[in-house]
């Protein structure tokens, strides 16, 4: 099933809206390309295309495809969970366009329910998928599938649990997808190429301090 419900009247730009300048230490307003952020923020990790700010409250997490390479991110709280995906984009944009409307067909093949709303970054989903819950019985996955396109490139996240259920633009999880810079690189790629995660090669778990720096 598929509906569409409209949140905000807003005029959609003709090209990717750049993110609004910020004071140092505030939340960007959109995930950034990196020629809009400088390389040596405070804060971040640094994941090749991705480029991370560590907060307190969440963990980051790099899960392994089944070929060994990395194409996701998660972010993991106690209640919700994030995964930023990127990948290469015409220079026209549109590609979002295109996804959206094979992820609401995927939905349905699978007899879930989605809604196509208009948020805060545009036209996004709210989805829900059968499931077998961990008693038994009968249930549905929630999610909330957002994208922000760049210079030849797509983010997509997909939040989870909490976060999907009850959207909050202060939420933790929010603020640390407006934090996001993506690398595109000057190097020709396919369209819908997906933009692998790299590891730094000293990475291992780190804790982070109050104020959100690795101890």
């Amino acid at each position: 099933m598929i509906r569409r419900r409209r949140e905000r009247e807003q005029t959609a730009p003709d090209e990717p809206t750049a993110s609004e300048p910020t004071d140092a230490g505030s939340t960007p307003t959109r995930p950034r390309d990196s020629t809009e952020a400088s390389a040596d923020e405070p804060g971040y990790v640094d994941l090749g295309p991705l480029r991370i700010r560590g907060r307190v409250g969440f963990q980051l997490q790099v899960p392994q495809d089944d070929g060994g390479g990395a194409g996701s991110v998660v972010l993991v709280t106690e209640e919700a969970g994030l995964e930023l995906r990127a990948f290469a984009a015409p220079r026209s944009g549109g590609l979002w366009d295109e996804v959206r409307q094979e992820l609401v067909a995927e939905v349905q093949r699978l007899d879930g329910q989605v809604e196509e709303v208009d948020g805060p970054y545009g036209p996004e989903l709210r989805v829900q998928i059968p499931v077998t819950l961990p008693d038994g019985q009968d249930g549905f996955q929630p999610s909330r599938i957002v994208a922000v396109e760049g210079p030849r490139w797509m983010l997509r996240a997909t939040f989870l649990g909490s976060a999907a259920l009850e959207p909050d633009e202060d939420g933790l999880l929010e603020q640390a997808f407006r934090e996001v810079v993506v690398v595109r690189g000057d190097d020709p790629r396919p369209v819908r190429e997906p933009l692998l995660i790299e590891l730094p090669p000293d990475a291992e778990p780190v804790t982070l301090g109050p104020d959100g720096e690795p101890t």
